[in-house]
């Protein structure tokens, strides 16, 4: 296989504590992702997901980073800020899990969509009429109309919409998608969803999800990659990690998804039945 598209190795992320001591978050990971390829990082909140992806851009200035994070081999952890700038939006696109937090109220819905173009040089004609495609695209009706609208003017479903292109306009080599689908209900999550693999399989984008949903991972992705407290506990397939996971934690995961066909007396599964059968392994 050819070398990555993005390779994190040895990364680690702390944050300033209290005094002068800092916390450590994410503890020496590795994870790698090929073109074209679909990567979930999943994992039970606080696990380190998304401060991972967020490192990717650096987009938390108080974090110091250790380790390597590599581009298509371009190393991005110490890069100047100038380099780092150039990889947002226009190498890497990022769509935030909560749209309306994510767009300025203030701001034209449209506006907010044009900047990745403008800043690059694209005329404010082009822009609009790249914008206004992309939002017919992603199933906003009337979008030449509702180009000058405002974030609360949108429904959520619709919000999420424009969030995502704002990250895909500039033509990414790598989406991340940081639980996309977040306090969506299950149709707009299914459209959500389509929309992205659509553009995916139509770019030859790679999309790196964050998410802590495993029924989005199994119709979604490629490959799966576990966190737990800020360290990769396993990285497989998808259709291995679902067949036969082999971490105990990975197995609590998928023990602890509702089915519909499931037993209803049957409790499911607490992470402290994890630690019992990570115990009972050792």
């Amino acid at each position: 296989m050819s070398a990555p598209l993005l390779a994190i190795e040895g990364l680690r992320i702390a944050y300033p504590g209290p005094g002068a001591e800092s916390v450590e978050v994410v503890h020496g990971i590795d994870v790698t992702l090929h073109r074209g390829r679909r990567l979930a990082l999943v994992g039970e909140s606080g696990s380190g997901k998304s401060v991972t992806a967020r490192a990717v851009l650096q987009l938390d200035l108080d974090a110091r980073l250790e380790g390597s994070i590599r581009l298509d081999g371009e190393e991005l952890v110490g890069a100047p800020s100038r380099r780092i700038r150039a990889v947002r939006g226009r190498r890497v696109g990022l769509v935030f899990q909560d749209p309306l937090a994510a767009l300025n109220p203030v701001m034209t819905i449209g506006w907010q969509i044009m900047q990745p173009l403008l800043i690059r040089g694209v005329g404010k004609r082009e822009a609009r009429r790249r914008g206004t495609e992309l939002l017919e695209r992603l199933g906003v009706h009337n979008a030449s109309e509702r180009f000058d609208d405002y974030p609360h003017q949108f429904s959520g479903g619709m919000r999420q919409r424009v969030v995502i292109a704002i990250a895909v306009i500039a033509e990414p080599e790598l989406l991340i998608a940081d639980e996309p689908t977040t306090a969506l209900d299950v149709r707009v999550q299914a459209q959500v969803l389509e929309l992205l693999d659509e553009l995916a399989e139509e770019r030859s984008m790679s999309v790196l999800l964050i998410t802590h949903d495993l029924g989005i991972v199994a119709g979604f992705a490629d490959e799966v990659v576990v966190m737990r407290q800020g360290e990769v506990v396993e990285h497989a397939d998808v259709d291995t990690l679902f067949a036969s996971p082999r971490h105990p934690y990975t197995r609590g995961l998928l023990g602890a998804v509702p089915r519909i066909d499931a037993d209803p007396s049957v409790r499911l599964l607490s992470v402290a039945d994890v630690e019992l059968a990570e115990r009972s392994e050792r």
